[in-house]
């Protein structure tokens, strides 16, 4: 699985993208958002606030409820702000 981080989350993991093998107990971003925040303080602080997180997957936009099955590509980002 691909994994993109933008903005905010990318400053606080350090990587802008990653390569990762899931655990098959992983079915949805809520998920993948636990698993993540256990790699690290960096990724704990990421994913602290997840009012400020969105996501997208195989770049559909998606909540915490989405599921990941088949899934190639998840990405974490801030909300976006027109201006």
């Amino acid at each position: 699985m691909k994994l993109l981080y933008f903005a905010r989350v990318k400053e606080s993991t350090g990587v802008a993208e990653e390569d990762v093998m899931l655990p098959d107990s992983i079915t949805n971003i809520a998920g993948v958002i636990d698993w993540l925040k256990t790699r690290g303080e960096g990724y704990a602080h990421a994913f602290a606030d997840l009012a400020i997180i969105r996501c997208a997957v195989d770049q559909q936009h998606g909540n915490l409820g989405t599921p990941i099955a088949g899934a190639s590509e998840i990405a974490f980002f801030p909300p976006v702000t027109g201006g």
